[in-house]
């Protein structure tokens, strides 16, 4: 089993060949994009651990596509006054393919 934890977007994630995740938005050339960022990787036994980053180690993913996510709602009220408002956002997203972890 083998598998990387990468870090984009302020967030880690835990990635494998052939996997698919929605990560934040990311600007792509040729709809392929390398994540250098490589926290942990694990390759069936053996273990290596970045301090904080892994040197000569990457991730390669295809883009499948840019979107947004679902509405969310933020309603503030106050008591008494009448008054309130009502907003929403859609945070924008970026549908990834992982295709190779190169070590």
């Amino acid at each position: 089993m083998k598998f990387a934890v990468i870090k984009t977007g302020g967030k880690q994630y835990k990635v494998a060949e052939g996997d698919s995740l929605l990560i934040e938005k990311i600007i792509a050339k040729d709809g392929k994009t390398v994540f250098d960022e490589v926290l942990l990787l694990v390759n069936d036994e053996d273990v290596k651990v970045g301090q904080p980053f892994l040197k000569g180690v990457a991730v390669s993913a295809d883009v499948v596509e840019d979107g947004k996510a679902k509405k969310k709602l933020v309603f503030k009220y106050k008591n008494k006054t009448r008054q309130h408002k009502k907003k929403g956002h859609r945070q924008p997203y970026t549908k990834i393919q992982i295709t190779k972890i190169t070590a």
